[in-house]
């Protein structure tokens, strides 16, 4: 077989493949070996059909058209392949020759990824959220764990947020009782908008004694109705935390100190915030890099993105026993909108790699042979399999060049990153320390304070 390649315009290239006859003639042999099983002739079993009777009997034409159809997509691929064609749409092809005999000849025309130029790539200002932790952090989290073995004491004051109130409440519709929404010494905590938000309103600045009526919306958005309550408040107490001391964490911990208890939530801090700060790192520098692309995204690259997003997240959530169906159903979502959020995802995805790709060409970035080998050995790690088995799977698929292709996009984020300007909320320099290395904590990882009194 040979090819060549031909560059068009509006990012489209025309391969011109020809074919020899005796290169298609297997092709053309299993064509009539598949067309014998389903013929019935006297005397001959299904599939012993000669071939010479299937030419007499049907002509040499439905065997070809038969070899053609299969045949064309493989010697399509070979092409694409032989030529590094980076194509991103179904090819238009016409058969230019050898539809009755002889040698085939076909020009398959298709869209192919655009090359771009940018600039600015080697100076963005990327702002995440900072990796440290503050004395605010850790005192957060202690309260948190405090909170939950907190205990309810009676005040005499007006109820805020945060506050138990005790009260009777009784909602009516046209003097009705409304199910649900009736109930005698109902514990309700002032804040929580667990009804509608009139209530938490009206029960802010109330004491025990108080009576309130007021009317609000029915809480189901179906019903037009107005509901008419009537709260009488018997009690308002308020959360008394423990102290925070060695007690309190022998109590809520395995650790026999509170300062124990606060180096390790101080150290489950740090892997938190360092996990946040890395993911939007990569989203924040995915965002800066798809800024610079001005051109508009061509329909073609921006559905082969989506395709491949939905093949990706279709094999996570059949990894774990989930069709997508099913979790579309599971999380209420259309298939139209699920299609508009692949198109709002692909929409960034494919500038930032276009963005990239142009990196990796400006700044002369490859993947060297050794570099491949060592992703192929972590791969075949993985798989469980010989290297050298991964290797010619691999090549005769024809996956070699697409992941030197990833390694090199990877290799050109990573330029990127390493000379962009990460700030923290406040503008303050993040130290790339805390984004770059692990760090070893000898700590046990309990879940503290999840224990119920």
């Amino acid at each position: 077989m040979n090819s060549t390649l031909e560059t068009l315009d509006d990012n489209k290239v025309k391969l011109s493949v020809t074919i020899d006859a005796a290169e298609f003639e297997p092709k053309l042999d299993a064509a009539y070996k598949a067309i014998s099983k389903e013929v019935r002739m006297p005397g001959f079993r299904p599939g012993k059909v000669p071939r010479k009777l299937i030419e007499q009997q049907y002509g040499p034409e439905m065997a070809r058209e038969e070899a053609l159809r299969q045949a064309l997509p493989e010697f399509y691929s070979k092409a694409v392949y032989d030529n590094d064609v980076d194509v991103i749409a179904a090819p238009e092809i016409d058969i230019t020759g050898g539809q009755s005999e002889g040698d085939i000849s076909f020009d398959a025309v298709v869209e192919v990824r655009p090359s771009i130029t940018v600039s600015g790539y080697d100076s963005i200002r990327v702002e995440i959220p900072s990796p440290m932790v503050t004395d605010q952090d850790l005192e957060e989290r202690v309260d948190a764990i405090r909170g939950q073995h907190a205990e309810l004491g009676a005040v005499d004051r007006a109820a805020a947020d945060g506050d138990h109130v005790t009260i009777d409440i009784a909602g009516t519709i046209d003097g009705e009782a409304v199910p649900g929404l009736t109930a005698e010494d109902y514990d309700y905590v002032v804040g929580s908008g667990a009804v509608v938000a009139e209530i938490d309103e009206n029960l802010r600045g109330a004491k025990a004694g108080d009576e309130l009526t007021f009317t609000a919306d029915h809480p189901d958005e179906s019903q037009d109705d107005q509901i008419d309550f009537a709260i009488t408040v018997k009690e308002v107490q308020e959360s008394v935390l423990p102290e925070a001391n060695d007690d309190f964490a022998k109590e809520a911990s395995e650790f026999e100190t509170m300062n124990e208890l606060r180096d390790d939530l101080s150290h489950r801090l740090e892997d938190v915030k360092r996990s946040q700060a890395i993911q939007a790192l990569d989203e924040k520098t995915g965002e800066a890099l798809a800024a610079l692309v001005t051109d508009d995204i061509s329909e073609a690259l921006l559905e082969d993105e989506m395709e491949n997003r939905a093949q990706d997240m279709g094999m996570r959530l059949q990894a774990q026993g989930i069709q997508l169906e099913q979790y579309l159903q599971i999380t209420g979502t259309s298939p139209e909108m699920f299609r508009e959020q692949l198109r709002e995802q692909a929409e960034v995805s494919a500038r930032v790699d276009l963005v990239l790709r142009a990196i990796a060409d400006a700044e002369n970035i490859e993947v060297s042979n050794d570099e491949l080998d060592e992703e192929l050995r972590v791969l075949a790690t993985q798989l469980d399999q010989p290297l050298e088995t991964i290797r010619e799977q691999l090549d005769s698929a024809g996956r070699l060049k697409a992941i030197r292709s990833d390694m090199r996009i990877r290799a050109a984020l990573q330029w990127v990153t390493e000379r962009a300007e990460i700030v923290d909320e406040n503008g303050n320099a993040v130290d790339r320390d805390l984004l770059e290395h692990d760090h070893d904590h000898d700590h046990d990882h309990a879940d503290h304070g999840s224990e119920e009194e």
